[in-house]
């Protein structure tokens, strides 16, 4: 696994000096894009560059940093069957295209780019920085029309993959809770005597591992709420602001919406304030 992970950076690093990026720069890029840390040297994160090659090759490894890591040591073995029979991997992908494709004709509508090619590039780049925890950004989305911020505020409460180097409630109790739902819903109007058992990678789990998705994610979402109250009271800020901070730090995301925006920061925040949050952030990655 360690080798993985220093040969997705590696390869990161080449491809980003092949474009023509410092190999400073490109390092730096490379260990916060596979680690979906986020960290840049520059303050507009990569839209400093306002280039198209570095930001698709940016969302190819932030996509591959949000890959459950077992999967690239099965494929290494040539176990390719995996992908295809991993639950988690498929709605991993059905999730990034749906939030993509979505933000993207939003983007191409309102006509905030100039042409749908650009606003697929800045739409999937956003989603994919947002979906896998990551926290780069090329452009001020805050911008952006109401419906494609929203969608956004939704993939913030996702994160990518368990296994994978990103934080965030996980597409795994996502898929869990999901096909509870349509198992509880399937019995009691259609099969009340029939016993439906939830399966995942095409075998059944316990109904322990059930209860622990719905606990977590009933959890994040109260922690969220409290804390957003929270933020509210302590530094007197609109409850955009408040919510968004929280969910950007027990996320482990980084920029967030209102005054935490990707091109605000948290500076203003008190003490006490950015000791909470910087609990929610320590909570954020424990899971």
């Amino acid at each position: 696994l360690w080798g993985i992970y220093m040969a997705l950076n590696l390869l990161e690093t080449i491809l980003l000096c092949a474009g023509g990026m410092t190999l400073f720069d490109s390092l730096c890029h490379s260990f916060g894009t596979v680690s979906t840390s986020g960290y840049s040297p520059w303050n507009a994160s990569i839209g400093h560059y306002n280039s198209a090659y570095f930001d698709w090759i940016i969302i190819l490894f932030m996509f591959l940093g949000g890959m459950t890591f077992m999967l690239f040591y099965f494929m290494i073995q040539g176990k390719w069957d995996v992908l295809r029979i991993n639950t988690e991997f498929r709605w991993y992908v059905g999730f990034m295209l749906f939030f993509c494709g979505i933000v993207s004709l939003i983007l191409w509508k309102a006509n905030t780019y100039g042409s749908l090619m650009e606003s697929i590039r800045y739409a999937t780049f956003q989603v994919t920085s947002l979906l896998t925890t990551t926290g780069f950004t090329t452009a001020d989305y805050e911008k952006w029309p109401q419906a494609a911020q929203m969608f956004l505020f939704a993939v913030c409460f996702i994160g990518a993959c368990a296994g994978s180097t990103t934080s965030g409630i996980k597409v795994v109790h996502y898929v869990i809770i999901c096909k509870y739902m349509y198992a509880s819903v399937k019995k009691i109007f259609l099969q009340p005597m029939a016993v439906i058992s939830i399966r995942l990678n095409q075998r059944p789990i316990e109904p322990s591992i059930v209860d622990l998705a719905i606990c977590y994610f009933i959890v994040n979402i109260f922690m969220v709420l409290a804390g957003g109250c929270f933020m509210v009271l302590v530094d007197d800020m609109d409850y955009l602001t408040g919510m968004s901070s929280v969910i950007a730090t027990l996320m482990n995301i980084g920029p967030g919406f209102g005054t935490v925006g990707p091109s605000e920061n948290y500076a203003h925040i008190s003490d006490v304030g950015k000791w909470f949050l910087s609990w929610n952030m320590l909570v954020g990655r424990v899971e």
